[in-house]
């Protein structure tokens, strides 16, 4: 990436490089964010491979498919290499159109991959055989000798998860909980759910600890009233006595100013 900002001048580099840095630091947790980022180097130098394919992963993160579609072709066809193959699959799914991302996973440009993007192609093809009501064919789909491999790869959890996810989907429960069980052991960053969905298959139910305990009802005793009193105070049924000091009338007060809010600055 910086290899290819080295075509801009050096300003313009340094100005869209901190775009890019941003881009990255809050894609995961604040995805819009991210985005806004990424628009504002889309501007300054659309057309370096890198700007465009960080964009597309910022119009993916918000779920803008069709904008990450058209990022993800253009920085394919500057650097000519079938990286970003399954994202493009995946934003047909997205769009609506599984049966494209299915079409895709069929091409030529999917035995350019590695080991890694073969993968990712083979979880977004189950995910559009699901996406069109075909489910028993998304359960083969994963079946692959990635699945069966006893080697932790950094995607060995996803597709475990995955093949776990599509086997329940199909009824197959035991099963399930035992891939289920296999990603949670290779899972060693978290990526996943798989210690959820084992519960939820085992029925135990978590119970927030720090959760504030709902208030007792205070319920009055049988046969007792509590008083009621009128408007003007007294008990009810109680007379008022004649030479009570008629209720002072309130003292006019001042309208407190206002205070100006600040300008946001633009």
């Amino acid at each position: 990436m910086r290899q290819e900002l080295m075509s801009l001048p050096k300003t313009l580099a340094d100005d869209v490089a901190k775009n890019l840095v941003m881009v990255a630091k809050l894609l995961d947790d604040e995805p819009e964010r991210a985005y806004e980022y990424s628009r504002v180097a889309l501007r300054l130098a659309s057309r370096v491979a890198a700007v465009r394919e960080a964009a597309g992963f910022a119009s993916y993160a918000v779920a803008k498919y069709a904008e990450a579609l058209a990022e993800f072709r253009a920085a394919r066809r500057m650097t000519g290499t079938a990286d970003l193959w399954p994202v493009m699959a995946d934003c047909e799914r997205g769009m609506g159109r599984p049966e494209r991302a299915l079409a895709m996973a069929g091409e030529p440009e999917v035995q350019k991959l590695d080991r890694a993007g073969q993968v990712e192609m083979r979880l977004v093809a189950a995910g559009a055989r699901r996406d069109m009501g075909q489910a028993d064919a998304a359960v083969v789909t994963l079946q692959s000798p990635e699945l069966a491999s006893q080697s932790v790869q950094p995607w060995t959890a996803r597709l475990r998860y995955a093949y776990a996810d599509a086997l329940l989907a199909v009824g197959r429960e035991d099963e399930a909980r035992e891939w289920f069980a296999k990603a949670l052991e290779a899972d060693q960053g978290g990526t996943t759910d798989a210690s959820d969905r084992l519960a939820e298959l085992d029925g135990v139910e978590f119970v927030d600890a720090l959760a504030p305990e709902e208030p007792e009802e205070i319920t009055e005793p049988e046969g007792e009233e509590a008083p009621v009193e009128d408007k003007a105070g007294d008990k009810a049924g109680d007379e008022p006595e004649d030479d009570a000091e008629p209720a002072a009338e309130p003292a006019e007060t001042a309208q407190a100013d206002r205070p100006e809010r600040e300008a946001d600055g633009g």
